[in-house]
């Protein structure tokens, strides 16, 4: 909370002239909306109690600047265009690695809430944030040239928006970064190197999918359509750089040093550091793990630094995949010195039918204690299961998906919106389409 900003029994908010360039205006404009945001937050939470004591409104900027974004994937949407017209390498001037992928998705789904909620908000939630309205919840258009032995530099550049784009790095309890309202529009955007040592070193540095986690940003990637709450409160982007070693033909390594827990946040100077091995147990299961150390608060003495640990266990057999992730998490937060700590797991089964259908269960448990990550200091546990159609049509993928999800959370204060209060279970009913089209040179 706004250290200035106490409960009382009336406020005298200033008047003020709102000035200069444009973007001194929106600066203007979005300390007015925090001074409010700090008022009501004083009005909502006792700064007494341990799980109300780093609670915080942030206002996470909301401008759209439609036109520039139109333009933009317009001129991506028209270089796929060019990409895909192009039949042969030796009729262009330019000779394309055949490393060369070029692509672009439309995802639009509905989710019914029966709770019917007035806001229309999936409380707490940073991606399918809205229900009971059809939403653009993501369109993306990208390039992607992957690293070889013979071609040795490669690149990603993915520009995006919808709904899943907005508030998906953000942090509720730290600033945002400068610039953070354009970089959201970019997805995995990086550029990478093949070092000739050894049995290969790829380095890579910008914005990269995170070593954390096992569901994407992207739904198209993801085996449910709605997120679960092991990836809405990780990183699903980093921006940085990292490093991967294959040490054996079964075990591979990786570090990472990147700006923060979250990749549009500024809570320090500090970067955060990071690792993982992957190794395959056998031909048909693999073992990842995570760890993820930094500070993700302004005091950043090392006995403040957040660690989260990720334990990702994947089993494929013929048409099935299980997996089973475990998160654990834990930061003693400065004020008020309090131990903070994350707990989540999920376990989603995939069954691929007959043809395009497939079908997908996923139980899941989650638990803040004091609501550090979600907001809201509470327990979930949710199940989620649905049905998918997924099938090609000409150079283009189409992706149809029907789902239900049952979530309850129990706690202080927890629970999800109906009508203006909040209730402890919710049900949603899901339907999405998914459209993309991807080329590879």
């Amino acid at each position: 909370m706004a250290k200035h900003v106490i409960a009382q029994s009336d406020y005298h908010v200033r008047a003020r002239t709102i000035s200069g360039t444009h973007e001194d205006k929106l600066e203007q404009i979005d300390t007015a909306i925090q001074e409010l945001l700090d008022i009501k937050l004083a009005e909502c939470v006792d700064v007494d109690r341990e799980e109300d004591s780093n609670v915080r409104f942030l206002a996470v900027p909301s401008r759209s600047h439609g036109r520039a974004m139109f333009l933009a994937i317009l001129v991506m949407l028209v270089l796929l265009v060019w990409l895909l017209s192009t039949r042969t390498a030796k009729a262009q001037t330019i000779e394309f690695s055949p490393q060369l992928h070029a692509g672009a998705f439309v995802d639009v789904g509905h989710l019914k809430d029966f709770n019917s909620p007035s806001n229309h908000l999936f409380r707490t939630r940073g991606t399918t944030p809205r229900v009971d309205e059809l939403d653009l919840n993501m369109a993306a258009a990208y390039v992607k040239k992957t690293v070889t032995v013979s071609s040795r530099w490669g690149l990603e550049a993915t520009i995006q928006g919808g709904r899943d784009s907005q508030v998906f790095g953000f942090s509720a309890t730290a600033p945002n970064l400068s610039g953070a309202d354009w970089l959201r529009r970019l997805g995995l955007t990086n550029v990478s190197y093949l070092a000739p040592a050894g049995r290969g070193l790829t380095l890579q540095g910008g914005i990269f999918s995170s070593f954390i986690g096992y569901d994407s940003l992207y739904a198209k990637d993801s085996f449910a359509y709605t997120r679960p709450w092991t990836a809405d409160f990780t990183p699903y982007l980093m921006l940085g750089v990292t490093g991967s070693y294959p040490v054996t033909d079964r075990l591979t390594v990786a570090g990472f040093v990147v700006n923060g827990y979250w990749h549009l946040a500024h809570a320090n100077d500090v970067p955060s550091v990071g690792g993982q091995m992957a190794y395959a147990l056998t031909p048909h299961v693999t073992l990842k793990q995570t760890a993820l150390y930094g500070p993700h608060q302004r005091d950043t003495s090392i006995d403040r630094w957040r660690l989260l640990s990720d334990t990702i266990v994947e089993r494929k057999v013929g048409r099935l995949t299980t997996a089973g992730e475990l998160q654990l998490s834990s930061e003693t937060v400065a004020h008020p010195g309090a131990r903070a700590s994350w707990i989540a797991a999920q376990a989603p089964i995939h069954v691929a039918l007959t043809g395009p259908w497939s079908v997908t269960l996923r139980p899941e448990l989650a638990r803040d204690r004091s609501g550090r990550w979600t907001g809201v200091s509470q327990t979930v546990i949710a199940m989620t299961s649905g049905l998918e159609y997924r099938k090609p049509a000409g150079a283009a993928q189409i992706i149809l998906r029907a789902e239900h999800r049952y979530d309850h959370s129990s706690g202080d204060g927890a629970g999800f919106f109906k009508d203006e209060g909040v209730t402890p279970g919710q049900h949603l009913f899901v339907v999405a389409v998914i459209v993309g089209v991807e080329r590879t040179r």
